[in-house]
């Protein structure tokens, strides 16, 4: 590299592959892929290795929204939103390039599932105002409301052959409950949607696991006789394959850790899943004769099948995709008979090779969620002293600068997985620490409940002790040079960071996060409102004080540190409001706005809840780096 930018600019521009999904017949895979500087749609022949681009910038700029094929495999179905606002319509493009609109409507759609006869396609929407499921026939002729719950419906999967679906939702009283339905889809086309007024369905709860916990269904076995579903009553979430013969689950695994399923062999005599340990997510392959599993020959990473796309290939291949902190995503063709691992397409290192990113250190540290430094906002009694896991990741600077980079989610964590916003910062001569705090997964339902009714509580101090822990361990971070960087929940946690503990941090930036609860509430799409406000904090009028206490921009006032504001003006799940009413209020304060002064502000045009754009990237790579740069 011939200076710092040049490899900002080369790392921004690293070609990466979205959304593998294998066609119908399992002789071939789309995926988004950006190697022209674009995000495109490629159809990869997995025998011959061939790849055929078949858009040519008819499809979004954003790789966010993942990709199905149509039932005989001559098309590919993507979402279309503007300017990254998620406010997606589905449209199905073939081998020729041609597009055409399969479902147009108001609010947020999202294609589910297909039907194996090609007749309809099954969509969640929140055109009504929850996210429910509806019946779009695929000629565009006819569409019916399947479901009408006031809780939003999750995963809605069709069966092989297209006349059941199957389904997860709460019709509890308990907040925090989920359950697994099924119902005939000529039922709920014809009769009315399952859980109106009037509901003439035959939807069914499958009763799994105990009220107040989570059941969720995942997939059909290929003869549609048996569900695999998970549910984490036990706390730590487990597999299971459920017989619709005889309402019965078999229940996979020892329960030692979190597991969770992904797919159904093609023969039906297999389950792929996934395990968490620690930091890495690891494939694990059970035999349904004789309830044995065995982890997939790779190394310690992070393994992923996709969101919503087919990973079945053959009777023995899957499709996935393997990372580690220092290995880019590769997509691989996993062979379960003899543990043969087929690389499909590699990871692409531009002018980089492995050895120039830095590995991630795992380690953890015991927080009863006070730091020792003073909690400026916010006073809190000592909550249960847990064991909090993190990343460190050594830029090799001497003394170190650091980022503190909060997780987002909140339902989410760090992982060992090649993470390009880290590796800019570290070329950039940062230590990076990620701190997986109270309420991220992988821990079970109870840790992610420690975060229940207590934003900006134990989970903040988590992130604290972490930061603190550090600096107190390793002599070769300069403590007067830190930062906090953070976004969505994690740009809520760099604001919070910011004014309850201020006198940590030389400088912060927080990217599309929440700063005022209540606004949120009112303002965001209504599966976000009852999914994470309402299920986290309740509702403002049941909690006011909750709401105002919680909020940054209550404690406003606590700034001590350059602050630099950015967010997407087209962001529907934490609209730009949010950051302007932050800006409004320090203005109010008496702060100053603009370069070298005490907070800057930036709004992002064309973008939405961040974007996988290359130039989207470069540009918010290039402010970011900027601001610390100049500020840290």
């Amino acid at each position: 590299m011939s200076s710092e930018t040049d490899a900002l600019e080369e790392l921004a521009a690293l070609p990466t592959l979205a959304h593998p999904t294998v066609s119908p017949d399992g002789e071939r895979v789309a995926y988004y892929y950006d190697v022209t500087g674009r995000n495109e749609l490629h159809v990869l022949d997995i025998e011959t290795g061939e790849t055929e681009r078949w858009s040519d910038g008819e499809v979004p700029r954003n790789a966010r929204w993942f990709l199905r094929w149509s039932a005989d495999g001559e098309r590919v179905f993507f979402h279309d939103d503007e300017a990254g606002d998620e406010q997606n319509d589905v449209r199905a493009i073939d081998a020729d390039g041609t597009v055409e609109t399969v479902v147009e409507s108001e609010g947020q759609n999202s294609l589910r599932d297909v039907d194996p006869g090609g007749e309809f396609v099954v969509v969640g929407s929140s055109r009504d105002g929850q996210m429910n499921c509806y019946r779009h026939a695929v000629d565009g002729e006819s569409v019916a409301k399947l479901t009408d719950y006031d809780r939003a419906v999750w995963q809605p999967t069709l069966s092989p052959d297209g006349e059941r679906l199957a389904y997860s939702t709460n019709e509890t009283d308990d907040y925090d409950n989920r359950d697994v339905y099924v119902a005939s889809v000529e039922s709920l086309s014809t009769d009315g949607p399952a859980g109106g007024p009037d509901d003439a369905s035959d939807a069914r709860n499958l009763e799994i696991g105990e009220v107040g916990a989570e059941a969720v269904v995942v997939d059909w076995d290929p003869d549609g006789e048996r569900l695999l579903v998970s549910d984490n009553t036990d706390d730590l979430s487990r597999c299971g394959v459920y017989d619709l013969t005889d309402d019965s689950v078999t229940w996979l695994g020892d329960g030692g850790a979190e597991e969770h399923p992904e797919c159904f062999g093609a023969d039906g005599d297999r389950v792929v899943a996934t395990r968490t340990r620690r930091a890495a997510t690891v494939p694990v392959v059970y035999d349904l004769a004789t309830g044995e599993g065995r982890e997939l020959d790779l190394p310690e990473g992070v393994a992923d099948f996709g969101m919503a796309g087919r990973s079945v290939i053959d009777a023995d291949r899957i499709l996935l995709t393997h990372t580690t902190p220092t290995r880019r995503p590769d997509l691989l063709a996993y062979d379960l008979a003899d543990d043969e691992t087929e690389t499909l397409v590699a990871a692409e290192y531009g002018p980089f090779s492995p050895d120039d990113f830095a590995d991630a250190e795992y380690f953890t540290f015991d927080s009863n969620g006070i730091p020792e430094t003073d909690a400026e906002a916010v006073a809190h009694d000592p909550y249960e002293t847990l064991e909090i896991g993190a990343l460190l990741y050594d830029s090799g600077e001497r003394p170190s600068p650091l980022v503190v980079t909060p997780h987002g989610g909140p339902r989410a964590r760090d992982s060992k997985a090649f993470d390009l916003y880290t590796q800019v910062l570290v070329q950039q001569g940062y230590a990076v620490l990620q701190v997986n705090y109270r309420g991220s997964t992988g821990r079970g339902r109870e840790f992610v409940e420690e975060l229940y009714d207590d934003w900006g509580g134990a989970e903040q101090g988590d992130v604290a002790v972490g930061l603190e822990t550090v600096l107190a361990d390793r002599e070769w971070v300069d403590d007067d040079r830190v930062a906090v960087f953070g976004g969505s929940y994690g740009g809520y946690s760099a604001y919070w960071q910011l004014v309850q503990y201020p006198s940590l941090y030389d400088a912060g930036v927080a990217w599309i996060g929440l700063t005022d609860l209540e606004a949120m509430y009112e303002e965001t799409m209504p599966h976000f409102r009852t999914e994470l406000m309402e299920k986290y904090l309740g509702t403002p009028e049941e909690n006011p004080d909750l709401y105002r206490e919680r909020s940054p921009i209550t404690h406003a006032d606590n700034l001590a540190a350059p602050l630099f504001v950015l967010h997407g003006v087209n962001d529907r799940r934490v609209p730009v409001s949010q950051a302007r009413l932050f800006r409004d209020r320090l203005t109010e304060l008496g702060y100053e706005e603009g370069e070298g002064a005490d907070f800057e502000y930036r709004e992002l045009g064309e973008e939405g809840h961040a974007s996988s754009d290359i130039d989207q990237k470069k540009r918010t790579f290039r402010l970011l780096v900027d601001f610390l740069d100049r500020r840290v």
